[in-house]
């Protein structure tokens, strides 16, 4: 091939191949689908990569059913030097082909073919990604995964389900408009939280990651209604195991239901600063140990989360490694957990721990650091109210 010239219109000018499916912007400008689709979808782009003119993702893609016959053509005439014919590609991905899919979910005998179908589909490109948005599959899926909820039906679709909600996010309309007119939207969702199920850990991480969806864009109304099932279910996760990503999202659901005082004496109670310590003494990444102090700081606000805390012989000595080591929103929190204990929980087994584990230097050590004023004056409101304690029992001089 290298000695055939290519005709300089067969190219992409975006991959800088022959295109296998030619089609024309609004831009005038003709590209290989999948590259353009590439550049506007998943590289959210909003230009044509030639002229610079704007191009919205939404704008439409015409097939340029002239040129693939020419380029067909040529690959034809010129299969003698090793050029393989282009098949005529198959028509995209449209909303009507989409409805018709969704029509049949409510034959039984039919779900999971076409559940695995849409599945198949989400996964091809951002094209059909849009189509299955726009045709009301997130949507579908969530009241799919309602009704095996309401038939206790665990083995048949749910773990599809939930992989093409991967693929394709809830609307935050839909979110809205699915728990005013359902309640039980999250009893479903923590209710595959305690299914016993193939795949266990991917099916449960899938629907906790659903599961921080909704609870992000639900309303306090909702938030304030949260159930004792919902943590159990998010915390039974971290005793249990999940993927990164599952993890993520299970803190994210603790941390964004935690903003309630009602939510965090049901997320105490589940044993979550236990395994919120747990996690930590694993060394995890530095996103996860962000969000772990930044949940343990709201659940250290009431004498249940602190006496859990405190329960855990590493607690303290975990939180005092993190401090300067991880980032400057560990150190904030820790600072602030640490304030807490010192109000409200200092008994002299924890004041002797805060020096044994090294926490009074680390406050020390604050006062000379380039962190903000508020949190040196925390430091120091820790460290004054304590010193006669520490420095009658360990000679240790203090600042005033």
């Amino acid at each position: 091939m290298d000695e055939i010239e290519v005709p300089r219109y067969f190219i992409c000018p975006i991959s800088l191949q022959i295109m296998k499916d030619p089609v024309t912007t609004i831009t005038a400008i003709t590209y290989d689908r999948d590259s353009i689709e590439h550049w506007l979808f998943t590289s959210n782009n909003t230009t044509c990569p030639v002229t610079r003119q704007p191009l919205p993702s939404d704008s439409d893609l015409t097939p340029n059913h002239t040129l693939l016959r020419l380029i067909q053509t040529w690959c034809t005439q010129n299969a003698s030097h090793g050029i393989h014919r282009i098949p005529t590609p198959k028509p995209p991905l449209d909303k009507f082909q989409v409805l018709r899919l969704l029509k049949d979910l409510d034959d039984p005998k039919l779900q999971l073919g076409k559940i695995k179908e849409l599945e198949f589909l989400a996964s091809q490109n951002e094209r059909n990604k849009k189509f299955l948005l726009q045709a009301g599959v997130p949507k579908a899926m969530i009241l799919f995964i309602f009704n095996c909820f309401r038939k206790g039906q665990s083995d048949k679709g749910l773990e599809e389900a939930l992989s093409l909600l991967q693929f394709v996010n809830v609307p935050e309309e839909d979110i809205k408009l699915l728990l005013a007119e359902n309640d039980q939207i999250l009893d479903s969702l923590t209710w595959v939280l305690g299914c016993e199920v193939k795949n266990s850990i991917a099916v449960k991480s899938r629907a906790v990651i659903v599961l921080k969806t909704i609870m992000q864009k639900a309303s306090s109304t909702v938030m304030e209604r949260l159930k004792p099932a919902l943590f159990e279910g998010t915390v039974k996760i971290l005793q249990c195991g999940t993927t990164q990503q599952g993890l993520d999202a299970a803190l994210q659901v603790l941390l964004s239901a935690c903003q309630w005082g009602r939510n965090r004496i049901m997320i105490v109670e589940s044993g979550a600063v236990f395994e919120l310590i747990e996690i930590e003494l694993k060394a995890p990444e530095k996103r996860i140990t962000e969000l772990n102090v930044e949940i343990l700081f709201h659940l250290c606000s009431c004498a249940d989360g602190r006496a859990q805390f405190l329960s855990h012989k590493g607690a303290i000595a975990l939180l005092t490694e993190r401090i300067f080591t991880i980032s400057s929103v560990v150190d904030d929190r820790a600072i602030f957990i640490l304030s807490l204990v010192s109000m409200f929980s200092a008994t002299p087994v924890v004041l002797q721990e805060m020096v044994e584990f090294g926490t009074v230097s680390k406050l020390r050590r604050l006062l000379q650091s380039d962190h903000g004023t508020y949190l040196k004056d925390k430091a120091k409101k820790i460290l004054n109210s304590h010193a006669q304690v520490w420095k009658i029992t360990h000679c240790i001089d203090f600042l005033s």
